[in-house]
């Protein structure tokens, strides 16, 4: 019998109750829903990037809310301060000293709401959270509980308002998801649940810390045969060559594909990556990571259309690698 079979089964079953939970208010969009929990069981972030009114937020708050652990929400907008979000040091004269009072990132879900209608400085304030899980405020580290998710929204840089996130920034989100509009009959259950008065708020924790602290683990122990390991480092390699691309993923691109594989080979029940894995996320996790030239930025298909070339031109292991 496989060791790891107990623990696959144990971490599928809270990735199963979570997407189960979440379904209930966001309708019509499995594979969005399978995304974003396979970035939570990878203790990845998650930016939700489309027009106003799909139900960005919606999905994050029921993420948020699937999760019994703390919860913070950060409504972005250009006057917030990074104190406001790291926190600050408060001089408190009876004792002749700082007192140092945390901010909303301590809390192991943060909702990060229209992220880029925060200004670059104000955006900057997550950077070191994101990255290493930690705060440092006039010399001091403070450490934020664990696990530790932000679930970020922002509108198309087109729109009034908004600031782009900078390359930094969105090399610290595991993926870059979009939402879509819903087909008609999707639309008309999303109407009927409104007028019925649905919302996250009505979800219930299905999974206590604890219980998504070992999944989470579970999920990083997972098997990965070299093989597939080394085609994602080959295709985020790919990326750094392609013409129409000025700067490539990063090494922390070829983590995140790996990471986020192991995460989709759990929801699917199964205790080994295949390179189904990797193709599957590769977009979602390549895409934002990706500066592109110029003349390609004007170009219909941009980034996820770079990916697919690289997907598409990239040997892949055969089909019992991960086995």
């Amino acid at each position: 019998m496989n060791p790891a079979g107990p623990a696959r089964i144990a971490a599928h079953r809270v990735a199963a109750r979570i997407v189960e939970n979440v379904g209930q208010i966001i309708r019509g969009k499995p594979d969005l829903i399978r995304f974003a929990v396979a970035a939570l069981l990878a203790e990845g972030h998650v930016l939700i990037e489309d027009v106003p009114g799909l139900g960005k937020t919606s999905l994050a708050r029921c993420l948020a809310r699937s999760v019994g652990g703390s919860l913070s929400r950060i409504q972005f907008t250009p006057d917030l301060l990074p104190g406001d979000i790291t926190g600050v040091s408060v001089y408190q004269p009876a004792k002749e000293s700082f007192t140092f009072h945390r901010g909303a990132v301590f809390a192991n879900v943060v909702v990060a709401d229209e992220i880029n209608r925060g200004t670059p400085k104000t955006q900057s304030a997550l950077l070191e959270v994101m990255a290493e899980g930690r705060v440092t405020a006039d010399g001091e580290t403070h450490r934020v509980p664990r696990p530790f998710l932000v679930v970020a929204t922002q509108n198309p840089i087109e729109l009034a308002g908004t600031y782009r996130l900078p390359e930094a920034q969105l090399d610290r989100f595991l993926m870059r998801l979009s939402v879509g509009y819903p087909d008609a009959e999707d639309e008309l259950r999303v109407v009927l649940a409104d007028k019925a008065g649905a919302s996250p708020e009505d979800l219930r924790p299905v999974v206590d810390v604890p219980t998504l602290t070992q999944a989470i683990a579970q999920v990083r122990d997972l098997r990965v045969d070299e093989a597939v390991a080394d085609y994602a480092v080959r295709l985020a390699a790919a990326t750094r060559e392609h013409p129409d691309v000025r700067f490539g993923a990063s090494v922390r691109g070829s983590i995140a594909l790996v990471r986020a594989a192991q995460a989709l080979a759990v929801l699917a029940g199964r205790g080994f990556v295949t390179p189904d894995d990797v193709k599957d996320v590769a977009g979602a996790v390549l895409a934002h990571r990706l500066v592109l030239s110029p003349e390609a930025e004007l170009a219909m298909g941009g980034a996820m259309e770079v990916v697919r070339d690289v997907v598409s031109a990239t040997v892949s292991p055969t089909s019992g690698a991960g086995r």
